[in-house]
């Protein structure tokens, strides 16, 4: 697989770059550009009508494209938002008054999630009990266990930032939860990994958004809503009440789909650009089974290259022989930061989380750049 050409402008904008964090920020296909545009041009060209067009035909595409790459029944479920904090304070605006809402999450949450709840925590407004999320291998395990004990609120990964371990079973997490909302951060997952999400569709809520694997940049996250879930979130903007259905006893209406979870006016140049990266995926016939197999093809050629470079592969966090595992190497070194620092001065793009040392990889990168990174990285042990 060789896509470069289709990123021409993010690759040429500085070509002595190596980017390795497609699971940060990916680059964007050249086609979104022409979408960038095209946004720019509906402005100008519709005013205050442009709102029809991308409230009509462009998020109903964009609806289409997240429902069929989650396998959902009924892309009437997805809603969007500029990123998905804002779907967090919805989904919390919606559980229970009266008392601390009990939450079960992990360790191992996006900040999203974890500096919210954490806050919330520290003035006694929530409850939160935290599972390790290492090792992955039974963390639904042990959340499954923890469930049993009645929560409001169960909030999961699919995929953990920090190592990238791939949960699996989350059925099984779906029949422990009871009566709790449950939420799967998708994030890690989405574009990355084949997702299906029939078995749980009419039960778990399901975020992601186009940061990172979907290739769109900025503002266009969405939120999976199953129906008759969390029907009147406290946090609710304007664009909530298109199509709403008017309350008997005169109370605030919320539309009847996803779009109850909707915010208010946003810039709708994301979800232009999200519709033109899922189209581009189509005309080249490639496949999310296909994106991730040539990550885990990438990765397998770095680190059988690793000799003499000072990394060792017995300090991934989710090993090779994992086959749970995202589009992402995570090294846990003691000394991280500096090694990110190192390959920044180099010329190579990485990221880091604590002392886990990020390497990403994806389609618009082949054999070549690995082989590239490895040369450089091996200049650096020299120096």
């Amino acid at each position: 697989m060789d896509l470069r050409a289709h990123f021409s402008r993010f690759l040429a904008a500085d070509p002595g770059r190596l980017h390795f964090a497609a699971h940060s920020h990916h680059p964007w296909p050249d086609a979104t550009r022409e979408a960038q545009l095209r946004a720019w041009d509906d402005a100008a060209r519709l005013h205050d009508s442009k709102w029809e067009t991308v409230m009509g035909p462009v998020l109903e595409s964009c609806q289409a494209h997240v429902a069929r790459h989650l396998n959902l029944p009924d892309p009437r479920t997805v809603a969007f938002a500029p990123n998905t904090h804002d779907f967090v304070l919805r989904i919390l605006s919606a559980l229970p008054l009266g008392r601390p809402p009990r939450v079960l999450t992990t360790d191992g949450e996006f900040h999203s999630f974890a500096r919210q709840i954490a806050r919330l925590e520290e003035d006694g407004l929530v409850a939160v009990t935290r599972i390790p999320s290492d090792p992955g291998g039974d963390c639904v395990a042990r959340l499954c266990e923890a469930a049993r004990a009645g929560f409001d609120l169960i909030w999961a990964s699919e995929v953990f930032f920090h190592s990238g371990y791939a949960l699996g079973g989350l059925e099984t997490l779906a029949e422990a939860a009871g009566e709790a909302v449950l939420v799967i951060d998708g994030y890690h997952a989405f574009m990355a990994r084949p997702v299906d999400l029939s078995a749980l569709a009419h039960r778990a809520f399901y975020t992601a958004g186009g940061y990172k694997y979907a290739m769109a940049g900025e503002g266009c996250c969405f939120l999976h809503c199953p129906p008759g879930r969390l029907e009147r979130p406290r946090d609710t903007g304007w664009f909530a009440a298109f199509g709403a259905l008017a309350a008997n006893d005169g109370r605030v209406g919320y539309a009847p789909d996803a779009g109850r979870f909707l915010g208010a006016t946003f810039d709708p140049s994301g979800l232009y650009r999200l519709d033109a990266s899922m189209r581009w995926l189509e005309e080249v016939g490639v496949t999310v089974a296909q994106i991730h197999a040539h990550a885990h093809a990438l990765q397998a050629r770095f680190c059988a290259g690793l000799d003499g470079t000072g990394l060792d592969p017995a300090h991934l966090a989710v090993p090779l022989s994992e086959p749970a595992r995202g589009n992402f190497l995570a090294f846990d070194l003691d000394d991280a930061e500096a090694w990110q620092a190192r390959l920044a001065a180099a010329g190579i793009v990485t990221d880091r989380r604590g002392r886990r040392l990020r390497f990403g990889f994806g389609i618009y990168q082949t054999d070549e750049e690995v082989e590239a990174l490895l040369t450089r990285i091996r200049r650096l042990g020299a120096g």
